[in-house]
């Protein structure tokens, strides 16, 4: 077919022609292979998220393979004179990377992740993990990729001519085109108008970057900025997947009916674990040596909406989004409704966070009393009231879940009219308020957990005065720490590292016929919701298949060696001598336990591995 007297224009010519069909060809393998990440991410349910999906498939993936030929084999069509070495070389290339497209599928199945730092360092770690001994099983094909890729490329070669006639080169890359450009401008549709059927598919296929242009669009009057921000706010993270939760239908001890305790948790927003201290809160400490408490409790996150999330449903922050986008409400609640419990809930803020309006309690906020008051200290007694009031007029025959949720130790620097032991603190005229030094801002944190003890105190005294203790399991918590700064990394408040100071945090039980103890076993929010489902409503359905925590009366025997925490951005596992982080792309960090990096630290593979798998075990694909 080539003859030996063409000129070099002739030689390159055959060869950038013969190059875009082997391209084309490698595009449908591609494609093919592509069709891994449809099935395991699941079919979107409306026609535009359908739309999309088929467009994104072949635009992306039409996309990247003319990408690689543009970058790669088109330049050296013109640097190698032998058309044999370049046909070899672009196989060689060819192999590669649909070796890398199995991997990444292999990944993506494995963890749900595509190739990140985190997912090489999985791969190449010499440990001997399950994900480590199939992986390699998939080079045995590489040969195979590696002979068909040289048959495409010779089939080609021959046919080139036949192909050339056929003139349908544009139509086809006009093809690739308008499905990519579709796509693209489908989701600045989808991305400015929040619809998510399109947004939760932004990361099913590698390399995947959809376009947004929400600062254009807002320029040209066509999007309204703040309209689109409260929209967010009430809808949340809409890139999440289908949850199923429970796994499976649950089923109920045969005596489960004679099981009446009433529950109360009492949430108290920022309070870190140091607080339980004799002098800065006598009245819950005092409560704790006279019950249970236990010593190294992490939150699920720390932030608020994940640190709630993990405490009502057991499952790890990650999952926080697709519950709340779909609006799927706690099993403990939904089996506390069940079960005919009568429900009082009490919030200084009256329930402001939408992850209880829009998931946890739902129908059952309609009747709340709300609380009017700028002043968290105010709105905290008014809540604290409100429940006392509730708890000595109730049915004494119904059984009662009581919520309470506190708000003065997160607002600390707004004071209020409470005793201040510590000092100098924020409402000393002789503190130095302008540098807000750590030592008054930790002094005025303290004197707000002083004056929420004395709430505490008070409720404790009349659950026992009304004879309720006896029959109720009360548990005092919060949502996550605060931080002052410990670490010396300019830390402050929460939701800015994953420190012990915003991780850790108090708890506190009362139980029924348990004796006095301390648990210094690591426990988390997520083991909450077991050990009530299992040790207070009588469930005999396996945990796992609702959470992803442990009863909290079995760690002493069985000691957990990691805690989950952490949100939809970052993976954190907390170790008693590290801490790893994990964000959205893969990138690790490790530090010691006294939140110091490591530059040198690996992550413990092994652990990760477990990790990686309780954050997927609960998505499934849409059955539908």
């Amino acid at each position: 077919m080539v003859d030996s007297g063409n000129t070099y224009r002739d030689k390159v010519s055959q060869l950038i022609s013969w190059g875009h069909w082997f391209s084309f060809f490698n595009i449908i393998a591609a494609m093919l292979l592509g069709t891994r990440y449809i099935a395991q991410s699941g079919w979107p349910e409306t026609l535009i998220g359908q739309t999309y999906q088929l467009l994104t498939w072949v635009g992306h993936f039409g996309f990247i393979v003319f990408a690689v030929y543009i970058l790669v084999i088109f330049p050296a069509s013109f640097l190698i004179p032998s058309q044999r070495l370049m046909r070899l070389f672009a196989v060689l290339v060819a192999t590669a990377g649909m070796t890398i497209l199995l991997l990444d599928i292999y990944a993506f199945e494995t963890l749900h992740l595509h190739l990140n730092p985190l997912v090489w360092e999985l791969l190449l770690s010499g440990e001997k993990t399950d994900m480590n001994a199939h992986w390699q099983y998939l080079f045995v094909v590489v040969p195979a990729i590696f002979l068909l890729e040289i048959a495409m490329s010779e089939w080609v070669w021959r046919k080139l001519r036949k192909l050339s006639r056929k003139r349908v080169g544009v139509p086809i890359a006009a093809v690739f085109a308008v499905c990519f450009l579709g796509s693209h401008l489908i989701h600045i549709w989808a991305d400015a108008f929040l619809y998510s059927p399109v947004t939760a598919q932004r990361s099913n296929f590698p390399i995947s970057y959809p376009m947004t242009a929400k600062t254009f669009m807002e320029k040209y009057g066509l999007l309204d900025r703040q309209e689109y921000q409260r929209r967010r706010d009430e809808l949340g993270n809409q890139e999440s997947e289908v949850i199923r939760y429970p796994l499976e239908k649950i089923s109920f001890a045969a005596d489960a009916s004679s099981y009446k305790q009433n529950l109360l948790i009492v949430m108290v927003d920022g309070l870190r674990a140091d607080m339980l201290d004799p002098v800065v809160m006598p009245n819950l400490s005092q409560f704790g040596k006279d019950n249970m408490t236990f010593s190294h409790h992490y939150s699920s996150s720390n932030d608020a909406m994940a640190g709630i999330f993990g405490l009502f449903y057991g499952l790890p922050g990650s999952y926080a989004q697709s519950a709340r986008t779909e609006g799927l409400s706690p099993l403990l609640i939904d089996t506390l409704d069940k079960k005919g419990y009568r429900f009082g809930l009490f919030s200084a803020d009256s329930f402001e966070n939408p992850i209880y309006y829009q998931s946890i309690f739902g129908k059952h906020l309609e009747n709340t009393t709300k609380v009017n008051s700028n002043e968290a200290w105010v709105a905290d007694h008014m809540a604290a009231d409100n429940l006392d009031k509730w708890i000595k007029q109730g049915d004494s025959k119904k059984p009662w879940f009581a919520y309470l949720e506190l708000k003065s130790v997160t607002e600390y620097e707004q004071g209020g009219d409470y005793d201040r032991p510590f000092q100098p603190s924020l409402d000393n005229e002789l503190a130095n308020v302008g540098d807000h030094t750590a030592l008054v801002l930790k002094n005025s944190y303290n004197n707000a957990a002083y004056y929420v003890d004395g709430l505490l105190g008070e409720l404790f005294d009349t659950l026992e005065q009304n004879g309720q203790l006896d029959n109720t399991v009360v548990m005092v918590t919060a949502n996550h720490g605060t931080e002052f700064n410990e670490t010396g990394s300019n830390s402050w408040g929460a939701n800015t590292n994953y420190s012990q100071y915003q991780l850790q945090v108090p708890l506190v039980v009362h139980w029924p016929n348990q004796s006095p103890r301390e648990v210094d076993a690591y426990s988390s929010h997520l083991d909450i919701v077991p050990t009530l489902m299992e040790s207070m409503l009588a469930v005999d359905s396996p945990a796992e298949l609702y959470t992803s925590g442990r009863n909290l009366f079995e760690l002493a025997d069985k000691p957990r060696r990691w805690v989950i925490a952490g949100d939809s951005r970052d993976i954190v596992v907390v170790q008693p001598d590290k801490t790893t982080v994990v964000d959205k792309f893969g990138n690790y960090r490790i530090y010691d336990s006294n939140y110091k990096l490591q530059p040198e630290g690996k992550p413990q593979l092994s652990v990760l591995m477990q990790v990686m798998h309780e954050l997927k075990r609960f998505y499934h694909p849409d059955e539908s």
